[in-house]
C-alpha cells in the first residue's frame, strides 16, 4: 500500500516545486510532488529551456548569413524546420528526465495525477486524481502550492488558441511548417522571444503592443533600443494599438487592429501568436473554501510563501510577478527553509533579474530609472555602449547598450539595464553586487578581465561618476 503521510507535499513539480522538495528533502523532511503531467513543468518542457534551443538555432542561422563579414564562405543557407524542432524537443526532454532523477536521488516521492485541497489539521488535505480517475488522499504537516501559471486568453475577442491559425506557446515551438507571414500579439518577454526567431528563420512578421513601447517591464531607454533594433531587423512594430478582432479562414488571418492614430488596418497573415500576459492556475483545487486570497487570478503570499491558511504555502508564478523560473525556485528554497526553522531572508523582488532571449537580447534588475525617480530617489545613471568596446567589435556585436542607475546620496546600486549581445549572462555580475549591497566604490576598485564584454559593466559605472576611459 502506497505511503499517504509525508511532512511536506508539494503541488507543482516545475522549477519551483521539485527545488523546494529537494531542499526539503535535503532538510531531512519526507516529502512528496504531485505532478499532472511533467516533471519540469512549463519551463522545461516547453517554456525557458526549448525556446532558446530554437533561439539558439535562429542565431547560427543568421550566422551564417553573416559569413562574409568574417571572411567565411557560406553557400546555399537553409534550414530543415523538423530537425530544429526535435532539437528543441530533446533537449526538454532531456533536462525532464534528468529532474526525474533527482527526485529519486533525493528519496522525494512522486505522485501522478490532479491535486486538490480539502479542509485538516495541520495542513489541508490533499486529494489527488489518479490516472486511472481514482481519488487517494494523501496527509501532510505542510503543503506548497507550485501549480505555475498559463498564457492568458481573451475569448470574447477571439484571441484564444485553436491549434491551428491562433497558436499558444506549445504550437508556436512545434510547427509544421515555417508560416511566411505572423502576428505576434503582445510585446513582452515571450512575445518578443517568438517575433525575434520566427524574423530569423525568414518570416515577415508583426508585433502589436497595446502601450507606448513594446517590452513594457524594462528601462524606456532600453525598450527604445530594443525596438530600433527589432525594426532595423525587418519587424514591423505597432505600439499603442489593439487587436479588435479576428476573421480566420483556410487561406490564413486577417485581423483588425485599432492603431494609435485611431484608425484600423486590416492585417493578413499565415498564423497569429498569442504573448498577452498570464495568469495562475488557481482552478479547480478547492482554494476557495479554505479562504485563500486572490489576487487577479493569482495567490496572495508573503516574502517566505505564506497564504495565511495554516500549513499551506504558495510559491512561483501563481503567486504573480515576476514570472520567472528562477524566481519560484528560489521563493521554493526559503519557503521550506522557513518551514524548517532556519530563517531565511524573505524574498526580495527587486534582486530578481529578468532576461529576454530575443536578438538583441535584453537583461535587467532593481529600479528603472523611471521607477527610481517616482520613489523620490537622486540618482547618478551611467551609459556605455557596446560600440565602444574591443570584445563586442572583434564579435561583431557592436551594437547595444549597458546603463547603470545609482543613489546619489549612498552610492547604492539600484539598478542595471543592458540590451546587446550576451547580457542574459553578464546580469548576473550586477545581481550579485546587488545583493551585497554593493556602492559604485566597490564596483569601480573591481577588475575586470580584458578583453571581454564584461569591461562595459565596469566603464558603465565609471560613467555614472564622469569617471568613463573609453568613450
Amino acid at each position: 500500500m502506497a505511503d499517504t503521510q509525508f511532512d511536506l507535499i508539494v503541488i507543482g513539480g516545475g522549477p519551483g516545486g521539485y527545488v523546494a522538495a529537494i531542499r526539503a528533502a535535503q532538510l531531512g523532511m519526507k516529502t512528496a510532488v504531485v505532478e499532472r503531467e511533467h516533471m519540469g513543468g512549463i519551463c522545461l518542457n516547453w517554456g525557458c529551456i526549448p525556446t532558446k534551443a530554437l533561439l539558439r538555432s535562429a542565431d547560427v542561422y543568421e550566422l551564417f548569413h553573416r559569413a562574409s563579414e568574417f571572411g567565411l564562405k557560406a553557400d546555399n543557407i537553409s534550414f530543415d524546420l523538423d530537425a530544429v524542432v526535435k532539437r528543441s524537443r530533446k533537449v526538454a526532454g532531456r533536462l525532464s528526465s534528468g529532474v526525474s532523477g533527482l527526485m529519486k536521488k533525493h528519496k522525494v516521492t512522486v505522485i501522478e495525477g490532479e491535486a486538490r485541497l480539502e479542509k485538516g489539521k495541520p495542513a489541508p488535505r490533499v486529494v489527488v486524481k489518479g490516472k486511472d480517475g481514482k481519488d487517494t488522499g494523501y496527509g501532510a504537516k505542510h503543503v506548497i502550492l507550485a501549480t505555475g501559471a498559463r498564457a492568458r486568453t481573451i475569448p470574447a475577442a477571439g484571441l484564444e488558441g485553436d491549434g491551428q491559425h491562433v497558436w499558444t506557446y506549445k504550437e508556436a515551438m512545434t510547427p509544421k511548417e515555417m508560416p511566411k507571414s505572423l502576428l505576434v500579439i503582445g510585446s513582452g518577454a515571450i512575445g518578443m522571444e517568438f517575433a525575434s526567431f520566427y524574423a530569423a528563420m525568414g518570416a515577415d512578421v508583426t508585433v502589436v503592443e497595446m502601450v507606448d513601447r513594446i517590452l513594457p517591464a524594462e528601462d524606456a531607454e532600453i525598450s527604445a533600443f530594443a525596438q530600433k533594433s527589432f525594426k532595423k531587423r525587418g519587424l514591423t512594430i505597432h505600439t499603442e494599438a489593439q487587436v479588435e478582432g479576428l476573421d480566420k479562414s483556410a487561406k490564413g488571418v486577417k485581423a483588425k487592429v485599432k492603431l494609435k492614430s485611431g484608425k484600423s488596418e486590416e492585417i493578413a497573415v499565415d498564423k497569429v501568436i498569442l504573448a498577452i500576459g498570464i495568469t495562475g492556475n488557481v482552478e479547480g483545487l478547492g482554494l476557495e473554501a479554505l479562504g485563500v486570497k486572490l489576487d487577479r487570478g493569482h495567490i496572495v503570499a508573503d516574502g517566505y510563501g505564506k497564504t495565511g491558511v495554516d500549513g499551506l504555502y504558495a510559491i512561483g508564478d501563481v503567486t504573480g510577478a515576476p514570472w520567472l523560473a528562477h524566481k519560484a525556485s528560489h521563493e521554493g528554497v526559503i519557503c521550506v527553509e522557513a518551514i524548517a526553522g532556519k530563517n531565511p531572508h524573505p524574498m526580495v523582488k527587486e534582486n530578481i533579474p529578468g532576461c529576454t532571449y530575443c536578438h538583441p537580447q535584453v537583461a535587467s534588475v532593481g529600479l528603472t530609472e523611471a521607477k527610481a525617480k517616482e520613489a523620490g530617489k537622486k540618482i547618478k545613471v551611467g551609459r556605455f555602449p557596446f560600440v565602444g568596446n574591443g570584445k563586442a567589435i572583434a564579435l561583431g556585436e557592436d551594437q547595444g547598450l549597458i546603463k547603470t542607475i545609482f543613489d546619489a546620496d549612498t552610492g547604492e546600486l539600484l539598478g542595471a539595464h543592458m540590451v546587446g549581445a550576451e547580457v542574459t549572462e553578464l546580469i548576473q555580475g550586477y545581481v550579485v553586487g546587488k545583493t551585497l549591497e554593493t556602492t559604485e566604490a566597490e564596483l569601480m576598485h573591481t577588475v575586470f578581465p580584458h578583453p571581454t564584454l564584461s569591461e562595459m559593466m565596469h566603464e558603465s559605472v565609471l560613467d555614472a561618476y564622469d569617471r568613463v576611459i573609453h568613450i
